[in-house]
């Protein structure tokens, strides 16, 4: 073992944690006041759910012993095997707690970012329910055959370093199902929708930007030059993508602050799959594509009136399918030996493979997104009435409400 890694480890564990509280805040500054508590407590409530479905069963589910390829066993339960010794096939240098450990942490926020689609309307019991199925169901077995030994579309050769396609893709598509199927809020479209504090977004986006370098640049499970690589790469696109973003809005109205905080988050979506393969230039081009791609797709909602409440098919499942294809575009060895070259360094059967792995990501989903919000709808409405809808989740679903907001 390497005591820099295992430093590295933890302390990347540390930042992908603060993230979840992160996304709270940047989807709590842009909903209602009424609201604000209980936005906030959504991201909080996956912090403490999926850490223990996690411990229990998930991550045994997502990364223990294969079984048909598809998932994996339960011979993990409870941790049982994990401990301080390294599992060679994940990361050599560190011991398998830590690897299990950084992997908790994503698996916790993808739950938290699905959230920003039913915010102000979703009941909170109900919710606790959904992302137990949805991190069951749809995550782990995606983790598995992305990222878990054995997984088949591991040993396809898709590539997704830090998340693109099993985080990004699945809760900006789950998102999507979600204001599809759930009735939208009411007097959607008819009545203003100010954010109660463009402050609190900024400071989410700034703690996202911050807490990504350990979401991209621990995914080398090594504190080496990959790990270096991936961060100036992430840093590079979510700048990239912020200048794009404030230029976009600047052409149709003001260079809005609302707009360049999610510009960068945007950017730092769209590079996550490609961080570690990608050289600098090429990341910049992913953030400024993965910018323009959102800001149209949020465009096309308003269109279609689709009540998805903070944009999150758009930011994350749009902006994480172009990474996730820019990847078999930009991908080279000469940055990262273990992954593959793209199409533009002489591959074109990455492009392929990427895109298959896209396809599965947005069908497996849709699909199963669907099923959980139907089944949990047949015995549990998903959404509150119309009076709690008036009062506020804060008070209906927590009985508290936010003094003041920053």
């Amino acid at each position: 073992m390497n005591t820099g890694d295992i430093s590295w480890i933890l302390c990347s564990s540390s930042l992908v944690m603060l993230m979840t509280p992160a996304v709270g805040l940047f989807y709590g500054g842009m909903v209602r006041k009424k609201n604000l508590l209980s936005t906030i407590m959504l991201s909080f409530t996956a912090l403490v759910v999926i850490t223990v479905q996690w411990v229990l069963f998930g991550y045994s589910l997502a990364f223990g012993p294969d079984v048909g390829h598809l998932i994996g066993d339960l011979s993990w339960f409870g941790l049982r095997g994990v401990g301080v010794a390294p599992n060679t096939d994940y990361a050599a240098t560190i011991p398998h707690l830590g690897y299990m450990l950084f992997q908790m942490k994503f698996a916790i926020i993808t739950p938290a970012l699905i959230t920003g689609a039913f915010v102000e309307r979703v009941r909170f019991s109900t919710y606790v329910l959904f992302i137990l199925l949805w991190a069951t169901l749809i995550y782990d077995p995606m983790a598995h055959w992305v990222w878990g030994m054995g997984g088949w579309l591991r040993n396809l050769g898709a590539l997704d370093f830090a998340g693109g396609t099993v985080i990004h893709i699945t809760s900006g598509v789950a998102a999507l199902c979600a204001a599809l199927l759930l009735p939208q809020r009411r007097g959607f479209g008819k009545r203003p929708e100010d954010p109660n504090s463009i402050t609190l977004t900024l400071l989410g986006a700034i703690l996202l930007w911050f807490g990504w370098f350990g979401f991209n640049g621990g995914s080398a499970y090594a504190a080496d030059g990959l790990a270096i690589q991936a961060i100036v790469n992430t840093n590079a696109a979510a700048a990239a993508a912020a200048i794009t973003w404030m230029l976009l809005s600047g052409f149709n109205h003001r260079a809005s602050v609302m707009g360049v905080a999610t510009g960068a988050v945007v950017g730092l979506v769209a590079i996550t799959p490609a961080c570690g393969y990608v050289e600098v230039v090429p990341a910049m081009i992913i953030g400024t594509v993965g910018a323009v791609v959102s800001y149209y797709c949020i465009q096309f909602r308003h269109k279609l009136k689709v009540d998805d409440s903070l944009d999150v098919w758009a930011c994350h499942g749009m902006s994480g399918t172009w990474g996730a294809l820019a990847t078999g575009l930009f991908a080279t060895t000469t940055i990262n030996p273990a992954g593959a070259n793209g199409l533009f360094y002489g591959n074109p059967g990455l492009l392929w493979i990427q895109f298959v792995s896209v396809v599965v990501a947005w069908v497996w989903a849709f699909g199963m997104t669907a099923l959980i919000c139907k089944g949990l709808n047949a015995f549990s409405r998903m959404t509150v009435s119309a009076h709690e809808e008036l009062v506020g989740l804060d008070l209906s679903q927590h009985g508290e409400e936010a003094a003041g907001s920053i």
